[in-house]
């Protein structure tokens, strides 16, 4: 790994227990539940968090806004949608946040399916909402850079707008990082020319490769005008004392999983094209590459939770150093429970990462 790779968690943010696997308790979701995964996070060598977003969830944004005030390292990366928010008062929101917290805010664009119906948003079919998307991502950006910006596009539009406060200038950094995903045609036109990092879930290298090449030649002949897209992986990383260990609890939990005993695992709407990718990759066999295990996707598992990289915490390293041979600079990990295994990969895995 290089000294500029970041390794991040993931904080689910939901009201139901149990969520892949975690501890089913009362106060799974609570203030001090979540803020104790925070902390251990910043003990344990975690740069920050994704925080899951959607319909039926609690709001992302006031999750990531009460954590960052509890914490003095943690970086929360904010998923938005959006049709859930304007972009004007998103980008106010989040130079708020990032003002009060020093510069700790990222933040993850979600354009995928939601109950949009039940928050009032209509986006029409899939080449309107990707088109939305990228002028969202457009304006959001340039309203945290320039000031009395105007703006007319298909879908939003602002007048004489300057966001206040001001974000302050770190080093290189202008402003909160943009992470997106997608593997559509449509979805990966957008990374290429807004995105700052295009997010990945966990396909085998030669996907992997593959798709990172067509974004820096869609990137190219698109006229990207910002920084070079960065890359970045979202895994579920089962790491134990040895390869043998954890192969037998993975298959164990698979096992559970068929059975309808481990948890709520399918919190991703069926039908995007990045996770059909996913859930099709068993057909190939139940393990890919070195070891890449598939075979979640048989029986629910979703998103970031249908393939697991699963060994002892040399195995996994060595696996995360070969996608990170292929570019990808920013990683997303997790495993459950949640609070155990950030201190468990926290102090064996990141050592070996850094």
């Amino acid at each position: 790994m290089t000294s500029s790779s970041e390794f991040l968690w993931y904080i689910p943010n939901d009201v139901k227990a149990g969520h892949r696997g975690d501890a089913a308790t009362e106060n799974h979701n609570s203030l001090e539940t979540l803020t104790g995964q925070a902390r251990a996070l910043e003990e344990h060598g975690w740069k920050g968090a994704l925080i899951g977003t959607g319909w039926g969830r609690p709001d992302t944004f006031t999750i990531a806004a009460a954590l960052a005030a509890r914490t003095t390292t943690f970086e929360p990366l904010i998923a938005v949608r959006p049709g859930y928010w304007r972009p004007a008062n998103f980008a106010s929101a989040a130079a708020t946040l990032d003002q009060l917290t020093g510069g700790r805010v990222r933040v993850n664009v979600v354009s995928g399916q939601d109950d949009l119906g039940a928050y009032g948003d209509d986006e029409g079919d899939q080449a309107q909402r990707y088109v939305r998307t990228k002028e969202f991502m457009r304006l959001i950006r340039l309203l945290w850079t320039e000031e009395d910006v105007t703006f007319n596009g298909q879908h939003f539009h602002v007048t004489g707008s300057t966001v206040a406060p001001r974000l302050d200038v770190r080093g290189d950094r202008r402003h909160p990082k943009i992470y997106f995903g997608g593997a559509s045609e449509a979805a990966e036109r957008v990374s290429a020319t807004e995105a700052d990092v295009q997010l990945f879930w966990g396909e085998p290298l030669d996907g992997v490769r593959e798709r990172i090449e067509r974004l820096k030649t869609l990137s190219k002949g698109l006229d990207r005008d910002l920084a070079p897209l960065e890359f970045g992986l979202r895994i579920t990383t089962l790491v134990r004392d040895t390869r043998e260990q954890a192969w037998s609890d993975a298959e164990a939990r698979v096992a559970a999983m068929a059975e309808g005993r481990s948890g709520n695992w399918s919190d991703h709407k069926a039908g995007a094209v990045g996770q059909q990718r996913l859930l099709d990759l068993h057909k190939r066999g139940d393990v890919l590459d070195d070891n890449l295990y598939t075979a979640p996707g048989k029986f629910g598992g979703g998103g970031a939770g249908t393939t697991w990289l699963v060994g002892s915490a040399e195995d996994v390293a060595g696996s995360l150093g070969k996608y990170q041979d292929l570019g990808i600079s920013h990683f997303i990990l997790s495993d459950t429970p949640y609070l155990q295994e950030i201190k468990r990969q926290g102090d064996w895995l990141l050592p070996l990462l850094r």
